[in-house]
């Protein structure tokens, strides 16, 4: 647990009375978790919560877990004072958001460094290390791979296959 927002001996109240503008109990709830030299971190829980309901919630916890919902409350306040509508869920939002972006990109650089393997191969093949040499004609090989003797090549399949965050690389 933090030691507590009021000094020894001196009666200097925690944010929360300062804020609220009473005196400081001995036992108040909220002196371990808003300190005096902290004031802006009561602010915000007070304005999006309210003192009453904050108080509530702290007797209502253990006093082990205080400690984390305290944070919460903080974390769930400071974003509300930023985006009054979504608050965290905007963030959260925003970084999905950014996760499947990246995520595309990703996919798309893949596919892309695949073509180019693919590419690299076909020089290969003129030179009778592939299906395109005359000992493969006749083969299914190059029946499969069309009259142009050119592999085929599905970029969706690459692009699903990335999406699904499957690596393309693992043996």
């Amino acid at each position: 647990m933090k030691e507590s927002g009021r000094k020894q001996g001196a009666a200097s109240p925690c944010a929360a009375c300062k804020l609220l503008r009473r005196r400081c109990a001995q036992d108040c709830v909220f002196a371990p978790y808003f300190p005096a030299d902290e004031p802006h971190k009561f602010a915000n829980v007070h304005k999006v919560f309210g003192a009453s309901n904050v108080n509530k919630m702290l007797q209502d916890l253990p006093v082990h877990q205080r400690d984390d919902a305290v944070s919460s409350m903080v974390y769930e306040a400071n974003a509300r004072v930023r985006d009054p509508v979504y608050g965290c869920i905007g963030a959260i939002s925003s970084l999905q958001q950014q996760i499947y972006t990246l995520q595309t990109q990703l996919a798309l650089a893949q596919a892309e460094a695949v073509q180019l393997r693919v590419k690299q191969t076909v020089p290969f093949s003129h030179h009778g290390f592939g299906p395109a040499s005359p000992s493969h004609i006749g083969s299914p090989s190059s029946r499969l791979m069309g009259s142009q003797a050119e592999p085929i090549f599905d970029m969706d399949m690459v692009l699903d296959q990335a999406s699904l965050g499957e690596s393309m690389w693992s043996c």
